[in-house]
């Protein structure tokens, strides 16, 4: 099982949330780790000579249910000497150095030595995301962008609105308010994301409530005005019953998107 990267992570934040365009790598790598890679990719411990090399493959699953798999064998070199016991797999950009775009234990350790012939069975190495936070639309959109498949553009708009019940990873528990007045408030205007996180950058106002709204428990994020696709959503630190003449907003920087 695999995760993403800390720098895939800022990129995808960036991306979707029109702070900076995130093309699709050119080329996708498979590479090998005698230690955890770690999220940063400072713990990347790659055989050296003896024939290794990284796989370039760019064959990969369209996303479904917030994972991807490799689309075919991934073949390494024939080893002409010892390249340890590798224990790691990781995804990288470039054939040597490059940004590392995911990484994962393997099921078992293996001790690869002079004639063997490392691979990666047809859908062996699988990619996703959790549950929580990043909609199962958007987390298929960004494997999809991210593995080579359909590329994910960044939508016009970006509109925040409130929600009444836990919203869930497929939006199947939205309950936004309804009448009073309410509305989802456009905002576009988001931090360069760091350690993992972004905010929103300016505050976010909706408008005055002309009846109650309800108790407000959970914000999400979308790609329109009313429905359209979910992007991410949240629980407040704290709910608000929103009553009529009240005018509910997110202060500068209150509204954090985290992708961990």
């Amino acid at each position: 099982m695999g995760s993403l990267s800390d720098y895939t992570e800022l990129e995808v934040l960036d991306h979707v949330l029109k702070t900076a365009d995130w093309a699709q790598p050119t080329n996708l790598y498979v590479g090998l780790s005698t230690a955890d890679p770690l999220d940063d990719a400072s713990g990347i411990a790659e055989p050296s000579g003896n024939g290794y090399a990284r796989v370039n493959h760019n064959a990969w699953d369209a996303a479904a249910s917030r994972a991807t798999e490799n689309t075919g064998t991934i073949s390494f070199p024939e080893a002409t000497g010892s390249w340890g016991t590798v224990t790691h797999f990781f995804i990288a950009d470039a054939a040597s150095g490059g940004n590392m775009i995911a990484h994962g234990a393997l099921s078992a350790s293996k001790t690869i030595g002079a004639g063997d012939n490392a691979s990666f069975q047809d859908g062996a190495i699988d990619v996703s995301f959790n549950s929580g936070g990043i909609s199962t639309f958007l987390a298929n959109a960004v494997l999809d962008h991210i593995f080579k498949n359909t590329s994910y553009d960044t939508t016009a708009d970006i509109y925040v609105s409130l929600s009444l019940a836990n919203p869930g990873d497929d939006a199947s528990g939205m309950n936004e308010p309804s009448g009073g007045n309410y509305s989802r408030v456009l905002h576009n205007s988001y931090d360069v994301a760091a350690a993992g996180a972004t905010q929103n950058d300016g505050a976010i106002t909706f408008p005055q409530a002309s009846s109650a709204w309800g108790t407000v428990t959970h914000f999400a994020m979308w790609d329109a005005s009313s429905s359209g696709n979910m992007l991410f959503y949240g629980a407040l630190d704290a709910s608000r019953a929103i009553g009529q003449n009240d005018t509910p907003s997110f202060a500068d920087g209150a509204l954090d998107i985290t992708m961990d």
